[in-house]
């Protein structure tokens, strides 16, 4: 099996705009009906009933490509077919504290539990050097997620990372804080 993880071109960007709606119900799973994690009245995972089509939701996502050096939108492939992406961003759009946010991670489900995501998120990690921050859900709808942050984290920093559960900009959320700064061997 082959993996790889790259940056996504612009020429690129409409096979991570088709992934996203499955990202964004995916992620309503680990919310029930709260308000922002349900359909608008167009069907649509986003909040606010403006978006009335998925080439609506399309355009929002076109930030990630339009900030070159500052957001990051990786595709992953798994044997040259599209499997999920990873979102990273770096100030001003991340915390003061933090170098890099991963700020959106998907893998779709035929590819899950073989080890893809956790490759995935260290080759994104290695790539980058200095302080990193990461949130899940943390509530017991996302006990896998939870699990796969913890596990990942911890053998990407031999278990040299911060987790705390805190308010954030986006509610309460489980964080995930380390530094690569230096090498980890």
């Amino acid at each position: 099996m082959k993996i790889e993880v790259q940056l996504a071109h612009n020429h690129e960007a409409y096979i991570i705009k088709n992934m996203y709606p499955l990202y964004l119900h995916d992620l309503s799973g680990h919310y029930g009906l709260k308000t922002e994690h349900t359909p608008n009245q167009h069907g649509i995972f986003e909040m606010g009933d403006d978006y009335k089509t998925l080439q609506d939701q399309y355009d929002v996502q076109n930030i990630w490509w339009e900030k070159p050096n500052v957001l990051y939108a990786f595709l992953i492939r798994v044997d040259g077919v599209p499997a999920g992406f990873i979102f990273v961003a770096t100030a001003p759009h991340c915390s003061a504290d933090t170098d890099f946010f991963v700020h959106e991670f998907f893998l779709m489900q035929p590819f899950r539990g073989v080890g893809i995501a956790e490759h995935a998120a260290k080759e994104v990690f290695q790539r980058y050097r200095g302080r990193w921050e990461l949130f899940t859900n943390p509530s017991e709808k996302n006990k896998v997620g939870q699990h796969f942050w913890r596990k990942t984290v911890s053998n990407y920093t031999q278990g040299n990372y911060v987790e705390l559960q805190d308010q954030t900009h986006d509610g309460e959320k489980l964080i995930f804080r380390f530094s690569n700064r230096e090498s980890l061997v």
